[in-house]
């Protein structure tokens, strides 16, 4: 069983970073898809950023610039770096994988979910 654990949320001032981690456990199989997805308080859950197998990076406009996705294979774990932080940026942040190739930022294309971990930016 496949189990992924979000770290790294907290609260913030507007302009300020956070570095999110997600960290696989138990059947140790190569996700090469991975991403992060968030949801604000009565709003649908949003791709953010992904990652594919080659490494290729695809980010939602609205945190491109701002967010950085990474993945340390040998550690098992995802990271999302989050800089110039916007009260928008408010939400609960998931993790996913897949065992498909290429990125994607819609939900329906992964198959574990990790349980989130908050983050809240404030004015």
């Amino acid at each position: 069983q496949v189990q992924l654990v979000e770290s790294g949320g907290g609260s913030v001032q507007a302009g300020g970073s956070l570095r999110l981690s997600c960290t696989r456990s138990g059947y140790t199989y190569s996700f090469s898809r991975m991403g992060w997805f968030r949801q604000g308080t009565g709003k649908e859950r949003e791709g953010v950023a992904t990652i594919a197998g080659d490494g290729s990076t695809s980010y939602a406009d609205s945190v491109k610039g701002r967010f950085t996705i990474s993945k340390d294979n040998a550690k098992n774990t995802l990271y999302l770096q989050l800089n110039s932080l916007k009260p928008e940026d408010t939400a609960m942040y998931y993790c996913a994988a897949d065992s498909g190739f290429w990125g994607a930022l819609r939900s329906d294309a992964y198959s574990y979910w990790g349980q989130g971990t908050q983050v809240t930016v404030s004015s």
